[in-house]
């Protein structure tokens, strides 16, 4: 049963392949486009699946390399679905191999395109959905949050809400006022496609006028600038040494509040995401 309803859900959210889109003075540096078989799991060649709990911020999911959990669509598309079986939360979570640095003197965009299931919110409670960015460092054992990171879209208990943050420096407190970031949030209008994406500006001559910006569908809603942050080591951790991208879908946890009876798995509460691409400005 399980299976014959999967492959409804899958012809009912596949997409036709979408280009990524081109931007007047970038050229696309790195791209996917999550091309492959209705039901097979991300290129392995290019993302690590995360597997296992994460025992960070009281989340109540366990990460599987199961296509229940993610999968492409078959419409160059991937899916990520949380699932509740036997009272145990399941998802996934997918962290690129490619590792990029923004260049000194450049501009470097991190997009993606995204939607989310049509459950409404009051099934999406603990529901965190979540694209952003890691410094490699800390697969090389820099402690969290030295070593960076920039939350380009989070998305919590269906809530018609994006929040862009950074997280930096030491915890608790700190410069990026751990556990809670530096961050700022845009009205996310509907379930339906948008574009999400930051642009780390490192063209001008001192690092304290370097910047992050956070973008849906173009707007700007947020930045943080080296002179906000006021330590060249810990910009340099957000803007100017080796990041990864992540995609996954958390349940529970410190920030959206733990699922409750109303609480829905499946295709209702998924993420589905159509592309994620670098570029650099010319």
């Amino acid at each position: 049963m399980f299976s014959k309803l999967f492959a409804i859900a899958l012809a009912a959210t596949s997409v036709a392949a979408e280009a990524v889109p081109g931007y007047s003075g970038y050229s696309v540096v790195w791209q996917e486009n999550f091309n492959g078989p209705a039901g097979s799991l991300v290129n392995q060649n290019t993302w690590n699946i995360y597997q296992g709990a994460n025992s960070a911020n009281n989340e109540k999911e366990v990460y599987t390399n199961s296509n229940q959990n993610h999968q492409l669509s078959g419409g160059a598309t991937l899916q990520i679905v949380p699932q509740l079986n036997n009272g145990q939360w399941t998802s996934a979570r997918l962290e690129s191999k490619y590792v990029f640095t923004p260049p000194d003197g450049k501009k470097t965009i991190i997009e993606a395109k995204i939607r989310f299931g049509s459950n409404p919110a009051s099934q999406k409670q603990g529901i965190w959905p979540a694209f952003w960015l890691l410094g490699d460092s800390i697969r090389h054992g820099t402690p969290w949050p030295q070593c960076g990171e920039v939350d380009i879209l989070e998305v919590v208990s269906g809530k018609p809400t994006g929040y862009g943050t950074v997280h930096c420096d030491v915890a608790p407190g700190g410069i990026c006022n751990e556990y809670n970031g530096i961050g700022g949030t845009i009205s996310n209008p509907d379930n339906d496609w948008h574009a999400w994406r930051i642009i780390t500006d490192r063209t001008p001559s001192n690092w304290a006028q370097e910047s992050i910006t956070w973008y849906r569908d173009g707007v700007q809603f947020m930045q943080v600038t080296g002179g906000r942050i006021n330590n060249q080591n810990v910009w340099n951790s957000l803007a100017a040494t080796p990041q990864y991208i992540i995609l996954n879908v958390a349940v529970g946890g410190d920030f959206p509040g733990q699922p409750n009876a109303q609480t829905t798995g499946g295709f209702g509460s998924d993420m589905e995401v159509a592309y994620v691409a670098q570029y650099q400005s010319n």
